[in-house]
């Protein structure tokens, strides 16, 4: 396991560089820049004049050759420095330190939720498989996958947001006006009510998915030499199915999840603007329309670095459950 810990990581390295390297020439070499999204009012002649502009270009870096700001922007992310936002000038990592942990919490809930349903609901109808209950079951979650989030999100609130029927639910933000005034219930009570919508809308489509993944792994499992086996030794069902079954079923699972970790960093941009979050996503889709470079380079270094991360779990993951798929 060591081996195979050390051959994975020395390859994210040459990833990681490529994935930056790529990032960041596609980002400055598209047309425009940090000024043409400001927004200058070219039929007045207003806007700032060029001693300004070529003072903000030479403070952002923007003057020098495309290799030189690659260096530059590299060897402050080395030392966790994602440099000043073009559009506010705040630090870009106070704005990811702020956005960071509501796509942490919203994601992540999506994505606790999606597993704890979809591996039993999965495992139950590949049980079951031909039943009325595995029918109605595929044919619900066929439904919920073909459902498009951002209208899944508007139906929502116009049923329970107080749209035309229930106000039920909060629409915007993850905060109550007044909130900070509660007590530390209150505010827990507070959140969890505005995180059942939008938690909702990230949850559905990947339980889903998972779920026909999950079943179509564990009826392959069930009809393995290995389970008639344990079956003809007189083992019951319950230690035929989890015992056995369940183990090699949930490779295909554990390597989904890995590729699942990218969306605790970078979120769902339809979601977190519909629903107001504060999160990654949002910060992303704003810093890409006012060609904030620093800002989007930090979340598509922080989404890159947490892809690789989801992968290497993964496969860690996967060869402890099966040794046979570990290289040398």
């Amino acid at each position: 396991m060591r081996a195979y810990l050390v051959h994975r990581l020395v390859w994210l390295l040459p990833t990681f560089f490529g994935i930056t390297l790529l990032s960041f020439a596609l980002l400055h070499l598209a047309p425009g820049d940090p000024l043409s999204a400001a927004g200058a009012d070219t039929l007045s002649g207003a806007g700032p004049s060029q001693e300004a502009i070529a003072d903000f270009r030479s403070t952002m870096g923007l003057d020098q050759p495309l290799p030189a700001r690659y260096a530059k922007w590299l060897g402050r992310v080395l030392t966790l420095d994602f440099g000043l936002s073009s559009y506010d000038h705040r630090p870009v990592a106070d704005k990811v330190l702020e956005a960071l942990p509501n796509t942490l919490l919203l994601s992540g809930l999506a994505l606790l939720l999606s597993y704890l349903l979809a591996i039993p609901l999965g495992v139950l109808s590949a049980v079951k498989r031909g039943s009325w209950f595995d029918r109605a079951l595929g044919l619900g979650l066929f439904l919920l996958y073909s459902m498009p989030a951002f209208w899944v999100a508007v139906m929502l609130l116009v049923l329970f947001g107080g749209g035309r029927y229930w106000n039920l639910f909060p629409m915007q933000g993850l905060h109550s006006p007044g909130a900070a005034s509660l007590g530390p219930l209150g505010r827990l009570a507070d959140l969890a009510w505005h995180l059942v919508l939008p938690v909702f809308c990230l949850t559905y489509a990947s339980l889903a998915a998972l779920s026909r993944y999950a079943r179509a792994s564990m009826v392959e499992a069930l009809r393995q030499d290995y389970v008639r086996t344990a079956r003809a030794k007189g083992l019951g069902e319950p230690a035929v199915v989890l015992r056995h079954a369940l183990r090699n079923a949930l490779l295909p699972i554990v390597t989904l999840l890995g590729l699942s970790l990218p969306h605790l960093v970078g979120g769902s941009v339809i979601v977190e603007q519909i629903f107001g979050v504060p999160g990654m996503g949002r910060l992303g889709f704003q810093a890409l329309a006012t060609r904030d470079y620093n800002t989007v380079m930090a979340v598509t270094t922080l989404a890159a670095l947490l892809t690789m991360l989801g992968g290497l779990v993964s496969d860690l993951a996967c060869s402890a459950l099966d040794p046979r798929i570990r290289k040398p």
